[in-house]
């Protein structure tokens, strides 16, 4: 398909599978591989847009569920659409809300049409569809919509794979249907769902293909099957879908996870990772994830990373203030992790473009510790 008007995605070196490249939209570039912080409720938590920006991200993530339900998508449309609410002048990407379906199903009913949901605020009652999902979205004001989906885990069985995938591919067709009918001036991103079942993943790409969307995401993974079985599924459903266009992979990750994808071809992550764990003590360093909570720390006078934007404090200080409970504390450790996570897009980047990601991988594994905390 030809490209969207307002969005262009062009590869401008590839090493192995990976790609880096760049995707330009109206709002600005955004350089590949990318990771997107996540701002879920219309704020990355605890940064400021400006500082988000200078850790070297070129777009972020809102979410549809929750921005529906408080403030209120027609309320931020009113208000001039929600980079004018927040003040974030680059691309945003908004999540359909399907994730929701999954997470919160004790709070609702499935169906053919969508999912009526009781809020997890309030307990008032609303329905969730393909249709309302790219209503909202348009309202938002998104750069790149995400079409509905039904996510379900990678552990239930094949028959309900087979249904939840089907119903998805469906729903997107709606997607892209209300999305036109909308002239939204955004893109259009389909999902790809099947589990880990090889040949329904296949199916799912050639239903999203047939329908055609101006990227495509590799959606139902990260939710508790663990990196090895992630990983194997990342061999083959990239590869699934059209080379010409940029390849999201939902949800993700650890570093290692990320590393690991850019080496299967993935183009765009996001994970509530590097905040969730600034928020409670957790710093990504090249050595691997550190609690500064731990004792040892108490008086340990260097910097998590001399190049870290938090260098002008100490281990000691950060530990401190965690410790004490201070919002300081949250703020320079999501800080310094979005730092670090934009630090490793940009080796990554430079890996592929000078032919040596093998190279760079190998010895980031070899540095990087995993998930233990120490």
């Amino acid at each position: 398909m030809a490209d969207h008007p307002r969005f262009k995605f062009s590869i401008a070196a590839t090493d192995g599978k990976a790609r880096t490249g760049t995707l330009a939209m109206r709002r600005g570039e955004i350089r590949t591989p990318a990771f997107m912080p996540v701002g879920t409720a219309a704020t990355v938590k605890a940064m400021k847009p400006a500082d988000v920006r200078a850790s070297g991200a070129d777009i972020i993530l809102g979410n549809t569920y929750h921005l529906m339900l408080r403030p209120g998508a027609e309320r931020i449309a009113r208000l001039g659409g929600l980079h004018q609410f927040m003040g974030w002048e680059r691309p945003i990407l908004t999540d359909s809300g399907g994730y929701q379906v999954m997470s919160l199903s004790e709070l609702s009913r499935l169906s053919e049409e969508g999912v009526t949901f009781a809020s997890h605020l309030d307990g008032s009652r609303h329905m969730l569809s393909p249709e309302r999902s790219m209503e909202v979205q348009t309202l938002l004001g998104s750069d790149i919509v995400m079409a509905f989906d039904q996510l379900i885990k990678t552990t239930e069985s094949r028959d309900a794979q087979v249904v939840a995938m089907e119903r998805s591919m469906r729903w997107a067709r709606r997607s892209r249907e209300a999305f036109d009918a909308l002239g939204n001036e955004g893109a259009l991103f389909g999902i790809q769902q099947g589990g880990l079942d090889e040949g329904l993943r296949q199916a799912s790409a050639a239903a999203l293909t047939g329908i055609g969307f101006d990227g495509y995401a590799v959606g139902g993974l990260a939710v508790g099957e663990g990196q090895e079985a992630m990983f194997a599924c990342l061999d083959y459903a990239p590869g699934q879908l059209p080379e010409d266009r940029p390849r999201y992979l939902m949800g993700v990750g650890k570093p290692d996870d990320i590393v690991g994808a850019v080496e299967r071809g993935i183009d765009m992550f996001d994970c509530v990772l590097p905040t969730r764990s600034g928020r409670t003590g957790q710093a990504f360093t090249r050595d691997g994830p550190l609690n500064i909570r731990n004792a040892k720390f108490a008086e340990d006078e260097a910097p998590l990373d001399p190049d870290s934007p938090t260098a002008p404090w100490s281990k000691a200080y950060l530990h401190h203030l965690v410790r004490s409970g201070e919002i300081l504390g949250a703020m320079l450790m999501t800080e310094h992790n979005l730092w670090f996570y934009q630090r490793l897009m940009q080796e990554l980047r430079a890996a592929i473009a000078e032919g040596r990601l093998a190279a760079y991988a190998a010895a980031f594994r070899d540095r990087y510790k995993g998930p233990a905390v120490s």
